[in-house]
């Protein structure tokens, strides 16, 4: 199953030029050698050198793929029935390119997924090695790890060591996302295909949580999310200072200046931010690279349309209607999809 799975991307490989030959062979590779890396999670129980603590949360993920299906209506496959030790701290490495003076990421375009605002690597290196090349090229640029990711269904996607030690509301959270992916796709529209993950994934846990959890459960998922929804609100802040800087009439030079005033802002505001949480650093990779454009560029994308997701989902009522309405909305043009969402989004308001 695996080696049929693998021959649309070896085909790209084979016809591809020059220029992408390198990307795409990559691509399978790091693909292949991933699966292969991957066991039933039954095996890894039935280990006895297998860690005690990995087993407790393979146990956990068992759970979670079960309430997916009979409770959220996902899909009823393999992904997540086997795991991978990666050994390494991240599945794979986006990058990210933008304009010195806009924040309209680069786009790059794919024979499956279709145009995306990010360029993935398996290798660190090769990620860097091309965000150098963009950077000459004059783009501002960010190289983030990624833990996990979805094949939209080419594969059965493993659990992976790069974030089974999550805690169990966002280890869920994680499942619950990317197989949302694999139920509904627009191609070329990163945005929808982001806040329609975003919303199932909310929605997920909150009703896992109520299901399953326990007190001390929901207290450090409540905690967990009260942190991302500031640091959330920090950078979509200065987004849009970022944003106004570059619509202005002030000259390239002057904008040039004011750029790495904000940029400086929000360093000194994560800094307080990070005081109030009592020196959490759970976002301090974020910062591990000089700010820019890049790093901004994809904040909305994950939440942008989320309220018209969920207006829908009251409007649908069960989530499999939910989904049924997702898939009519995808099949629409983009332009007509944003339109029909944003407008969800007012009713809803008071």
């Amino acid at each position: 199953m695996r080696t049929r799975r693998l021959l649309p991307l070896l085909a790209l490989v084979l016809v591809s030029g020059c220029a992408q030959l390198a990307y795409y062979g990559q691509a399978a590779n790091g693909q292949f050698t991933l699966l292969d890396r991957a066991h039933p999670i039954d095996d890894w129980l039935a280990d006895p050198h297998a860690d005690a603590g990995l087993k407790a949360k393979l146990k956990s993920t068992k759970q979670m793929r079960r309430f997916a299906v009979t409770d959220l209506g996902l899909p009823d496959n393999r992904s997540y029935t086997e795991y991978a030790d990666l050994q390494r701290p991240f599945a794979l490495w986006n990058v990210v390119a933008a304009p010195a003076l806009s924040l309209e990421p680069k786009q790059w375009c794919f024979p499956i997924a279709g145009c995306v605002n990010y360029r993935g690597y398996f290798s660190k290196e090769a990620a860097q090695k091309f965000a150098a090349e963009m950077r000459q090229q004059g783009f501002d640029v960010q190289v983030s790890g990624v833990p996990a990711y979805s094949t939209l269904g080419w594969f059965n996607d493993p659990l992976l060591s790069t974030f089974i030690k999550y805690p169990d509301g966002e280890l869920a959270r994680l499942i619950f996302h990317e197989l949302a992916h694999q139920t509904v796709y627009a191609k070329d529209d990163t945005q929808f295909n982001e806040s329609y993950a975003t919303t199932v994934e909310q929605v997920g846990v909150e009703r896992w949580l109520q299901a399953v959890g326990d007190p001390k459960m929901r207290a450090a998922y409540v905690q967990f999310e009260g942190r991302k929804q500031e640091f959330l609100a920090l950078l979509l802040k200065y987004r849009e200072q970022l944003a106004s800087n570059y619509a202005s009439d002030l000259s390239d030079a002057q904008k040039r200046e004011k750029k790495a005033a904000i940029f400086a802002a929000l360093q000194e505001d994560y800094q307080r931010l990070k005081a109030s949480w009592g020196g959490y650093t759970g976002y301090d990779r974020w910062f591990a690279e000089p700010l820019s454009n890049a790093h901004l560029a994809l904040v909305a994308t994950y939440y942008d349309l989320v309220p018209g997701f969920k207006a829908l989902l009251a409007q649908q009522q069960t989530l499999p209607k939910f989904y049924a309405a997702v898939a009519r909305l995808a099949a629409l043009t983009k332009e007509e999809r944003h339109r029909q969402l944003e407008e969800l989004a007012k009713s809803e308001i008071p």
